[in-house]
């Protein structure tokens, strides 16, 4: 375990009483909003996860609101952030806090940390910032800010280097002011020890730390290597008729936007032209009672949507039908289901959305 000085605490929080930036939770300490402003965080960026927390706080003002909506509600107000099972679970959580907690906010890292979708990280900061218990907080920036000062190139993302790193995380917090700690440490690796290039020679603590002392920054922090990805072929059926109905269908089972509406899928081993997918069994099966008078394809280059462990290799094809069908929905209709931005994309491009 490396050497532990007060110092370390005491640099890094004046750093950032000076730096901070004015982020909108910060200014409170209810543990609803800081819950959301957290889950809402997790793998997006400020810029872009601000925007929605100001959404999600203007239309569930308290635990109970959004306990009280429709599930497709709150997914629809989480379109765009990807990784739905946040919304589903944060979703989740707040009923149990409503039913089972009479609507209050769980107050100690341990109760915190049952809540559906709550790990180690959120349950910490929630537990330090808004009830000040001494629990460190740590993540991708905590990590990186960690392993580079005192040089530790123990694998963040093993089994011996995710306690390695709580352990160490727990004896640098400052028991007097966590809140302040956890979010100064996070502030730090967000915007100054940052993963490429960061400015070592401006940096308060360059003269203690071992990555920069050895030449080492940007071998740190070290991670496993990543689960090999796979590639899945996606043809989309927009089925359209004269007057611009289409057909969306929810996505059920577990997987990738589960509960989210998409146009009726036909999955592929690899990229098809007409003639295979017409071939395709599952596509003369979605078919079977379609009354069709073409079928084009509306991009010849396939959309690559990358998700963390899949990458989706993307194509719509245009079924004009002659009749209408059951349960088609209109433009309007169509717009207001919660869909994958990959979808939102299309319905937003394609031209006979928009004329309508």
């Amino acid at each position: 375990m490396p050497k532990i000085s007060a110092q370390f605490s005491k640099s890094l929080i004046t750093w950032y009483l000076r730096n901070k930036r004015d982020l909108p939770w910060r200014s409170i300490d209810n543990p609803y909003f800081i819950w959301l402003s957290e889950i809402i965080l997790q793998q997006t960026r400020v810029a872009q996860g601000t925007p929605y927390y100001y959404a999600f706080t203007e239309a569930f003002p308290t635990i109970l609101d959004l306990a009280s909506a429709d599930e497709e509600t709150v997914l629809k107000l989480w379109q765009g952030l990807g990784y739905y099972s946040r919304a589903r679970n944060l979703h989740t959580a707040a009923k149990y806090v409503v039913e089972e907690l009479d609507g209050v906010f769980p107050s100690t890292y341990s109760e915190i940390y049952k809540l559906k979708g709550v790990g180690d990280y959120t349950a910490s900061a929630i537990a330090s910032i808004c009830f000040n218990e001494s629990t460190a907080v740590v993540d991708g920036n905590v990590y990186r800010v960690l392993s580079r000062y005192f040089g530790i190139d123990t694998a963040i993302n093993s089994t011996l280097g995710i306690k390695e790193f709580k352990i160490l995380a727990q004896k640098l917090i400052d028991p007097r002011d966590p809140a302040t700690y956890n979010q100064a440490i996070m502030e730090f690796g967000a915007r100054h020890c940052v993963p490429q290039n960061p400015d070592c020679t401006a940096c308060v603590f360059n003269d203690g730390c071992a990555a920069f002392r050895k030449n080492e920054v940007g071998a740190l922090p070290v991670k496993l290597k990543k689960t090999k990805v796979r590639n899945r072929y996606f043809n989309f059926l927009v089925p359209l008729t004269e007057d611009k109905k289409t057909i969306l269908q929810q996505r059920k089972g577990k997987g990738i936007w589960q509960n989210l509406y998409e146009f009726p899928l036909v999955e592929t081993a690899q990229e098809v032209d007409e003639t295979a997918l017409l071939s395709e069994e599952n596509f003369r099966s979605t078919i079977k009672d379609w009354d069709i008078d073409s079928v084009s394809l509306y991009n010849e280059v396939a959309i690559t949507h990358k998700l963390s462990h899949q990458h989706l290799h993307t194509r719509f094809w245009i079924v004009i039908l002659k009749s209408e069908l059951d349960q088609m929905q209109t433009i309007h209709e169509v717009k207001e289901k919660a869909v994958p931005v990959l979808i939102g994309n299309f319905i937003d491009t394609f031209p006979p959305f928009n004329t309508v």
